[in-house]
C-alpha cells in the first residue's frame, strides 16, 4: 500500500513537470485568441524558443541567457504572425501553419550549421540548466505520514520555470478578468467595432496580446531545452503546442479550466511513461507505441467531443477592417 501511494505521488510529480510547457502555451494562446487572433503557431514559437534557449545556453553556459534568447525569438515570431494577420489582414490559420513549418525546418538547418550534430545542440552542463529547487526541510518532512511525502515529492524539487507556469495561470486570470486592459482585450475579441468606437486601437491591443503570447511561448520553449531537458533535440516539442491549443478549447478560453485540461494531459503522459514494460493480466505487456500515442488520441477525442460545445470569442479569426 505504501509503495502504491508513493507511485501515485511520483506520478503527480511527473504530471507537473510534463504539463508545464502545456500550461504556458495554453496561457499564451488564451491572450492571443481572446484578442481575436487564432494562434496555431504556438507549436512553432515554442520550438524556435527551445532551439534558441538550447543554443545560447550551450554557447554561453548560462541558462538565463538561454531563457532571454528564447523569449526574444518567440516574441519576434509572434510579431511576424501579428504583422501578417493584424497589419495585412492575412489568413490567421495559414500564417500560423507557415510559422510552424518554418520553425520545423529552420531549427534543424541552423542546428546543423552551428553544431554539426544532426540538428541537435550539445548536452548542456548542470550550470547551463535550471536546476531543481529543494524547499526547506523537504528531506526531514518526508518522514511525516501523508503530508510529508506530498511536500517532499510534489511541492519540493521543481525548477523555477515550473513555478512560473503555475503563477502564469494566476497572472493571466487576474489580467484578463480584473484589469482594464483585460476588459478591453476581451472586448476586442468579441466586438472590435465597439472598442474602435471608444477610441481604442484594435491593432494596438492585438499586437500587445500576441507579444504576451510570445513571452509565454518563449518560457515554454526554454523549459523544454534548458530545464526539463539538457539540450535541444529536433522536433522536441512533439505536438505540445497543438495539445495546449486543445486544452485551451476544452477549457473554453478560461485560465483555470485550461490549467485543469493541461494537468489531465500531463497526468496521462506521466501514467503512459510508467506503463511501459508493465505486464497486464490477460493482455500481457502493453505495446510502447500504444502508450506513446495515448495523449494524442485523447487530444482528438476531446476536440471531437467538446469543440462544438465550446464558445470561442465572437470575432476570432476575423481581421478587423476599420469603417471609413
Amino acid at each position: 500500500m505504501a509503495d502504491l501511494w508513493m507511485q501515485f505521488l511520483l506520478t503527480l510529480d511527473a504530471t507537473l513537470r510534463v504539463a508545464t510547457p502545456l500550461i504556458l502555451c495554453a496561457m499564451a494562446g488564451l491572450f492571443s485568441e481572446r484578442s481575436g487572433i487564432i494562434d496555431i503557431s504556438l507549436e512553432g514559437k515554442m520550438l524556435m524558443a527551445a532551439f534558441a534557449a538550447g543554443t545560447l545556453a550551450a554557447l554561453t553556459g548560462s541558462a538565463i541567457a538561454g531563457l532571454a534568447g528564447a523569449i526574444l525569438v518567440s516574441v519576434m515570431f509572434s510579431l511576424i504572425h501579428g504583422f501578417a494577420c493584424i497589419t495585412h489582414k492575412g489568413n490567421q490559420v495559414i500564417s500560423g501553419l507557415a510559422i510552424n513549418i518554418l520553425a520545423s525546418g529552420l531549427t534543424v538547418t541552423l542546428g546543423i550549421a552551428i553544431f554539426a550534430k544532426g540538428g541537435q545542440t550539445p548536452m548542456l552542463s548542470r550550470e547551463a540548466r535550471f536546476s531543481s529547487i529543494e524547499l526547506p526541510f523537504a528531506e526531514a518532512a518526508g518522514a511525516i505520514p501523508v503530508i510529508g511525502p506530498i511536500y517532499k515529492e510534489i511541492i519540493s524539487g521543481h525548477n523555477i520555470l515550473v513555478w512560473c507556469a503555475l503563477i502564469a495561470v494566476w497572472i493571466t486570470s487576474f489580467i484578463i478578468f480584473k484589469t482594464a486592459f483585460g476588459l478591453r482585450l476581451r472586448a476586442v475579441g468579441e466586438k472590435p467595432e465597439a472598442v474602435d468606437t471608444a477610441g481604442i486601437s484594435v491593432s494596438g491591443l492585438r499586437y500587445r496580446a500576441v507579444i504576451i503570447a510570445g513571452i509565454f511561448c518563449g518560457i515554454a520553449g526554454a523549459y523544454l531545452s534548458v530545464a526539463h531537458g539538457a539540450g535541444f533535440g529536433r522536433e522536441m516539442t512533439a505536438g505540445k503546442g497543438y495539445i495546449a491549443l486543445a486544452a485551451l478549447i476544452f477549457g473554453n478560453w478560461r485560465p483555470v479550466p485550461a490549467l485543469a485540461a493541461c494537468l489531465m494531459f500531463g497526468f496521462l503522459d506521466a501514467v503512459a511513461a510508467r506503463l511501459q514494460g508493465v505486464e497486464v493480466p490477460v493482455i500481457g505487456q502493453i505495446p510502447t507505441d500504444l502508450i506513446l500515442v495515448l495523449p494524442y488520441v485523447l487530444t482528438v477525442i476531446l476536440l471531437a467531443g467538446f469543440i462544438g460545445k465550446a464558445t470561442p470569442p465572437h470575432a476570432i479569426g476575423r481581421p478587423y477592417v476599420k469603417e471609413r
